[in-house]
């Protein structure tokens, strides 16, 4: 019969992908992964892994259940568990680090816990507690051509916070997308809820010329929210998703789509998430229609370019 182990997480992380995932796998269990605040009913018969961090819910959990436990199994891949070990580190981490881990140490042991650790030197250190040591797998990385993207200024709030439930459904329909935005603080605790949705530190101009030439982005967003500052914008963003090697999505009634011809060198759609979140995840998955249709948006951009060339030479002619 197959066993069902519950590995307890603060968030998705390295921890997991690198050592959990692939050793309880490999055992034959059946992994359902859980939030530190999100208990199942039924922990009867059940191994439960503890990723690092010990919640008040979990443990009050663990003690109520412990006779009807397979295992009960604490895994560290840092020395969390010893505060002598946390110099230069912030306060604020260490804080956590005895929150969630150090003083939970003698009541992990009292529980009978299995101790897994990730180096030699951590399963010498703690070899009077029983420390197996899990050496880490390979995580497979993201193909290439999964990345739907919008890249915004602090200017584009409004934009921004009209994409969360685009991005939302999106992830929902097609678990192997990825979706991937600028901003600061605000912008990612807007979207830290969405797994499988980064933010990306605002930029300096010409560290985002390189980052935006890496691989990998096959959709690119330029929603267009109504507003008095929104009528202002020009088609800038065609070509930085065209020289993102993505193919775009634009909104109906503005700059970008002005330039566009629809459905050849990128999609026009008026501002419904529903049609957006829908084109998103058939573009993504037609690798050869985003093939098409970024050639002939990369000939566009070449045509625009050369327009205004001509359009430079008049300006200068008519100062002359």
């Amino acid at each position: 019969m197959t066993r069902t182990a519950y590995l307890i997480e603060e968030r998705d992380n390295p921890s997991s992908a690198y050592f959990l995932l692939p050793a309880l796998t490999a055992a034959g269990c059946r992994v359902v992964r859980c939030g530190l605040g999100e208990v199942p009913h039924d922990l009867n018969g059940a191994v439960v892994v503890l990723a690092r961090y010990v919640s008040p819910r979990w443990a009050r959990a663990i003690a109520r259940d412990r006779g009807r436990l397979s295992r009960l199994v604490y895994f560290m891949d840092d020395d969390v568990l010893d505060a002598a070990m946390w110099g230069g580190t912030p306060w604020r981490y260490r804080w956590k680090l005895w929150r969630l881990a150090a003083r939970h140490r003698d009541w992990l042991q009292g529980q009978g816990a299995e101790l897994w650790v990730s180096t030699p030197h951590l399963a010498a250190k703690y070899a009077a507690w029983g420390a197996q040591l899990i050496w880490p797998s390979a995580v497979a990385g993201a193909a290439d051509g999964t990345i739907f993207f919008y890249h915004g200024t602090a200017s584009h709030g409004p934009d921004i916070r009209w994409l969360r439930p685009v991005v939302g459904q999106v992830l929902q329909a097609a678990a192997e997308l990825r979706f991937e935005t600028v901003g600061g603080r605000e912008v990612a605790r807007f979207y830290r809820d969405l797994p499988g949705a980064w933010v990306v530190h605002p930029l300096s101009w010409p560290a985002y010329q390189l980052f935006a030439a890496t691989g990998g982005r096959s959709v690119g967003l330029a929603p267009q929210v109504e507003g008095a500052f929104n009528r202002s914008r020009s088609y800038t963003k065609f070509f930085d998703i065209t020289r993102s090697g993505a193919v775009g999505i634009y909104a109906r009634g503005s700059a970008c789509a002005a330039v566009v011809d629809d459905a050849v060198d990128g999609l026009v759609l008026p501002m419904e998430p529903a049609l957006w979140a829908r084109a998103i995840v058939e573009l993504a998955r037609d690798a050869a229609r985003r093939e098409r249709m970024l050639a002939w948006a990369r000939e566009k951009a070449v045509l625009l370019s050369e327009r205004a060339g001509q359009a430079y030479g008049e300006l200068w002619r008519r100062r002359g």
